[in-house]
């Protein structure tokens, strides 16, 4: 199974823009796709229209009592499988520390449900910190996108996140693929290329081709709670999505 986590230390990147639209991205596609929030903020669910009333109904019953991950899936009007998030879900660190048993929880329990198919990929929304929800989804992603906002120091928050994966690589006893991905690019600005010529420069090969462009659909959709592919389906951001996910089946980072 495909394990996506959409990650980066740098909030207002375009986090949960990506992984919401790469997973419509992917429904549009004709494939089924599951989204997991593992961000207290719950955005994800949010904008998917899936509210869940405490934290019970989230991967924190994962943790207090072992509850399947197949009785916490519901399904949102795109017809994305979402496991929500709720503010409680914050209270892992606080409850759980963060010894290896406990990252490890989320990758020991899709293992054990073997859940979902080979074909219907799993995007996780990740905590915009590293703690025990992001460390879990780390554990258990096949592969780690990190959105990159036109900036500097969205550059930089991504930088320090190579450093930090590097670092957790003799635990993982593997090394997590990942592709960097330039969101909110506009190619009138001398800044994007600067920007982008930093990000080639660190990231090398790693560095997505596909370009999420500045877009006025992109930004309007979550106030909508629709995708982009609802809100505009011919649009700029519907289409780089669409591209995005082109690129990735192509070079096998999803299956």
């Amino acid at each position: 199974m495909t394990i996506i986590a959409v990650f980066n230390q740098k909030g207002g990147v375009g986090k949960t823009t990506t992984a919401l639209n790469l997973a419509a991205a992917l429904i549009r596609s004709g494939r089924c796709a599951y989204g997991m929030d593992m961000d207290p903020q719950a955005h994800l669910s949010s904008i998917s229209g899936i509210t869940a009333h405490s934290g019970d109904e989230t991967a924190l019953s994962l943790f207090q009592r072992n509850r399947p991950l197949r009785e916490l899936v519901r399904e949102s009007n795109s017809r994305i499988r979402i496991i929500p998030s709720h503010p409680e879900l914050s209270k892992v660190d606080a409850l759980y520390g963060k010894g290896y048993n406990v990252v490890n929880r989320l990758n020991t329990s899709l293992l054990a449900e073997s859940f979902g198919k080979k074909e219907t990929p799993l995007v996780i929304d990740c905590c915009p910190m590293i703690g025990v929800l992001s460390l879990n989804a780390i554990f258990a992603c096949t592969g780690l996108i990190v959105p990159i906002s036109s900036d500097h120091l969205s550059t930089k928050g991504a930088i320090q996140l190579d450093k930090a994966l590097n670092a957790l690589e003799p635990v993982l006893k593997r090394r997590i693929p990942r592709r960097y991905l330039l969101t909110r690019f506009d190619g009138r600005r001398r800044m994007t290329w600067e920007v982008l010529r930093l990000v080639e420069e660190h990231f090398g090969q790693d560095v997505c081709h596909t370009r999420i462009s500045e877009n006025v659909s992109l930004a309007e959709s979550p106030s909508l709670n629709l995708t982009v592919f609802e809100h505009a389906p011919t649009s700029r951001g519907a289409h780089d999505y669409d591209e995005l996910l082109e690129e990735l089946l192509a070079d096998g980072f999803i299956e």
